[in-house]
């Protein structure tokens, strides 16, 4: 299952809809490691400071709030309306592509936590809707997809509807709803600001990096990807004062892997993240490259088209990376005041492979 589009409104800075289009891919012949089942699988997001970037992504990580309980940073919990809309009701739209069948799932919400509405569809035929404030809903259609069984007696008002027929009905595999918990339950949103790492969705372990990596025998392997990215230092586990065991640079004297820079901070936040990827469905990076010089954000970049086939969405200000050879404009995004809007679509002029998009991006090309 792959996420198709997305779309926002009245959540914190979004006051009209925003929308993000994966399906929206063009006729380029080139970088098309960056597309996957006739979808974006990788995509880089860009726009002025404090224009929203951050938010986007948590909008889009919203969903593992009411749906799965996962871990999540606080900032994605307050000012949660928009502080200028008239309404108080945050809405969400999901589209899901799986196999042919498109898979919509909506919903209102006036906190992180509150529902106001939810709706699931699959292929343009309602499934179900609910109002949780009247208590009404639409539930005609669950028979066709073994839904029906279900005792609606004991469900807790304030719990999701899918939620509920999700973890209260024997499921086979393949079942519509059992594919978007499972979805949901592998996205994750994360960013790593030095030694300030957040994160929302995925996982509820609280145990620290060093002690995964420590745990699963990563040493060596988290050594090599730091020398492979540009960090040549030896690694090694020993234990501290206290009796723990935990990373350190092998010198004349062990040195605590907390001293590290900025940058091999947010190596040892990817690498975490990186080996548990088969479990993740979709990644979102804020602020990817904020320590990385700009070879390394490049070839993590490379990394994320190469060795993961899900759906990777990152955010950065790094104009360099902005090259054909990299992505292709219909993979590259704009946030802008009003719309998030692909490159390909914010000119008419025809980007050729040979077109320099950077150049183009200074000089105004892609400007409202």
């Amino acid at each position: 299952m792959f996420l198709k589009k997305f779309s926002v409104k009245n959540f914190k800075n979004f006051k009209n809809t925003f929308c993000i289009d994966f399906s929206d891919v063009k006729n380029y012949h080139y970088s098309n490691q960056c597309i996957s089942h006739g979808l974006i699988k990788n995509a880089i997001i860009y726009g002025k400071n404090a224009i929203g970037k951050t938010n986007f992504g948590l909008a889009m990580a919203d969903i593992t709030y009411h749906l799965v309980d996962k871990n999540g940073v606080a900032k994605s919990v307050i000012n949660y309306c928009n502080a200028d809309a008239e309404s108080d009701i945050v809405s969400f739209s999901y589209v899901f592509q799986r196999d042919k069948d498109e898979i919509i799932y909506q919903y209102g919400k006036k906190t992180a936590k509150e529902l106001v509405s939810e709706s699931l569809s699959i292929n343009n035929q309602l499934v179900f809707s609910f109002d949780y404030v009247k208590q009404t809903g639409n539930f005609d259609h669950l028979e066709k997809y073994n839904l029906d069984t279900l005792n609606w007696e004991f469900r807790d008002n304030g719990i999701s509807v899918l939620r509920y027929m999700a973890n209260n009905l024997p499921l086979d595999e393949k079942n519509p709803v059992r594919e978007v918990m499972k979805f949901v339950n592998g996205m994750l949103w994360f960013r790593s600001l030095g030694n300030n790492n957040e994160f929302v969705g995925f996982s509820t372990v609280t145990e620290s990096m060093a002690d995964f990596i420590i745990k699963n025998g990563y040493v060596n392997e988290f050594e090599d990807f730091l020398n492979t990215y540009g960090v040549h230092e030896k690694i090694c586990a020993a234990t501290q004062a206290d009796g723990k065991k935990s990373l350190f640079f092998k010198h004349a004297r062990l040195v605590p892997f907390f001293e590290a820079s900025n940058g091999t901070s947010a190596l040892l936040t990817f690498f975490y993240w990186y080996k548990q990827a088969k479990n993740i469905s979709f990644l979102f990076i804020d602020e990817f490259d904020a320590f990385y010089h700009y070879e390394l954000a490049e070839k993590i970049v490379r990394l994320l088209e190469d060795k993961f086939p899900i759906q990777a969405v990152l955010t950065s200000h790094n104009t360099g990376l902005l090259s054909n050879r990299i992505m292709r404009p219909d993979c590259y995004f704009l946030l802008l005041p009003d719309k998030i809007i692909s490159l390909a679509n914010a000119t008419d002029r025809e980007l050729r492979e040979g077109y320099n998009l950077e150049n183009l991006m200074k000089h105004g090309e892609f400007d409202e």
